[in-house]
């Protein structure tokens, strides 16, 4: 068995995951925020921004930018930018 803290309130707890169990709910449904927010407004804007925005505190959005699901997605976008440049510089050809 392995005793971790919780990231959000700092008690200890024996389980999975980066969260303690009492937590792991709020965490969830916060990351569900931050997901739907970058969907709909994309990275454009700062991190106290999407603070303010959504309610969610600076140290659990820096958190979730660090999960696998959140940097596929910049990948994603990323590649669309790409693309959508390279298509405009083809047409202004």
């Amino acid at each position: 068995m392995e005793i971790n803290r919780c990231s959000r309130c700092g008690n200890f707890y024996v389980s999975e995951g980066n969260v303690c169990p009492k937590c792991s709910t709020k965490d969830n449904a916060e990351f569900s925020t931050f997901k739907s927010y970058i969907q709909e407004n994309g990275f454009e804007n700062s991190i106290n921004t999407i603070s303010n925005d959504t309610g969610i505190l600076v140290k659990n959005l820096n958190r979730y930018l660090g999960y696998q699901e959140i940097q596929d997605y910049q990948k994603k976008l990323a590649s669309i930018d790409e693309l959508t440049n390279a298509i405009e510089k083809l047409e202004n050809t």
